[in-house]
């Protein structure tokens, strides 16, 4: 038998979920810490995750653990903090690699700039794509840039 615990904590989907704290504490200090239903270490759970850093993935062998750390600092911040080369661009669009052992494979992103509102947006696409041209039409299921009837 153990007490209830002081702090339980839950996502929307009922999954636990803190961002810089335990999601479970028990009275005796004993914590779990959670981030939408994936289990940290404390070392990442014990910060928010815009504090978090994108070095540690090179580090971290779960690749659970690795996925959240990418969804929480997110692919803009990890191209600027390791240091993403570019390797081709078509207007306001860039494919990006970063290459340091991160994933299971090279990450490839298309970074997108909004015309209008100069806000950048990143979204990985798969690692065969070839040119920003290749990866917008896979973003788009296939349909080419220059079919788009209004750019916004």
């Amino acid at each position: 038998m153990c007490d209830r615990p002081r702090i339980l904590s839950f996502d929307s989907q009922q999954r636990l979920h803190a961002e810089g704290s335990p999601a479970i504490q028990f009275s005796d200090g004993f914590s779990v810490y959670a981030y939408h239903g994936v289990r940290l270490p404390k070392k990442y759970g014990k910060f928010h995750p815009q504090q978090w850093r994108s070095e540690w993935l090179l580090s971290e062998d779960n690749a659970e653990v690795r996925r959240v750390l990418i969804e929480g600092i997110g692919y803009d911040r990890i191209c600027q903090e390791l240091a993403a080369v570019e390797l081709d661009s078509w207007q306001e669009y860039t494919l990006l690699k970063i290459d340091n052992n991160i994933d299971v494979e090279a990450i490839y992103l298309l970074k997108m700039t909004c015309p209008s509102t100069g806000h950048i947006h990143v979204l990985r696409v798969p690692p065969d794509v070839e040119s920003a041209r290749e990866a917008i039409r896979w973003v788009n299921w296939g349909i080419d840039p220059e079919e788009f009837v209004v750019q916004t």
